[in-house]
């Protein structure tokens, strides 16, 4: 399974929501976090990582190889402390671009993993726009998590793109976070199902990060149990739509997964 999250403006928290769905992953399979942000990452000074193996050292060995492995993801992941595994992307955008440019250049070893049965790929492409070297990571995912703060400001500036970023993937999903107008306003404003809302929860953030206690980590904070119940819909959405025959060319099969979410 291959899941991308990105934004359409500014920077709503995409970094976070894919490492907490990654730490509350709700199915059997083995969660795997890629940094694909064209604008560089954050997880190398974040959490203090080596700055090898990273999205730059898969890119190279695709390119070398020329073709991708079931395992080679895998090999290019480090851990967080939680035992998350991450690919981190570079901190520097023109060293991001050019390695998401070669990885979009020719077999992807994000689709090959996530088409494993015991793996889910979880992209963090970070603001997209239809020049993004991310972009082909996009259209090649399960489904693709549009994460918007609920604020007029933002949600006029996504709605005038919302259509088009539609078309970016094949179960496009929209997801709010932080305070602002309820999910029901939005939903109903843009004529679009709002998956999950995720509250700000700066110490589940921090819990993420490795600097939270027992009191606020990541299994009982706001965010944590928000990201569970998200990662529990995604999956269930992509396994429904995989069962059924595929909708039509152009057809955007956009549904809001209900019931049955972890607590």
């Amino acid at each position: 399974m291959l899941i991308a999250i990105c934004s359409l403006k500014g920077s709503p928290g995409v970094t976070t929501l894919t490492v907490a769905l990654g730490a509350r992953w709700t199915g059997p399979e083995i969660p795997i976090v890629v940094e694909a942000d064209p604008a560089g990452g954050d997880l190398l000074t974040r959490f203090r990582l080596n700055a090898a193996p990273s999205v730059v050292g898969l890119a190279a060995s695709t390119r070398v190889r020329g073709n991708a492995e079931p395992d080679q993801l895998a090999r290019h992941a480090q851990f967080l402390p939680g035992g998350l595994r991450v690919v981190p992307g570079p901190v520097g955008s023109e060293q991001s671009r050019a390695a998401l440019s070669l990885l979009a250049s020719g077999p992807s070893p994000l689709r090959i993993a996530g088409d494993r049965v015991d793996t889910v790929v979880l992209v963090d492409c970070g603001r997209v726009d239809p020049d993004s070297p991310a972009l082909a990571l996009i259209r090649a995912a399960d489904a693709m998590l549009l994460l918007a703060r609920p604020r007029d400001e933002e949600l006029a500036h996504v709605a005038l793109k919302l259509e088009s970023a539609q078309r970016w993937s094949r179960r496009p999903c929209f997801v709010l976070t932080g305070p602002g107008s309820p999910a029901a306003r939005v939903a109903g404003e843009l004529r679009i199902p709002v998956m999950a809302h995720i509250p700000h929860d700066v110490k589940g953030a921090e819990a993420l990060c490795g600097r939270g206690g027992i009191r606020n980590g990541p299994s009982r904070s706001p965010l944590g149990r928000a990201a569970a119940k998200l990662a529990f819909s995604i999956r269930t959405s992509v396994i429904q739509t995989a069962s059924r025959l595929a909708p039509q060319s152009g057809e955007s099969d956009l549904r809001l997964v209900q019931g049955g979410a972890p607590s």
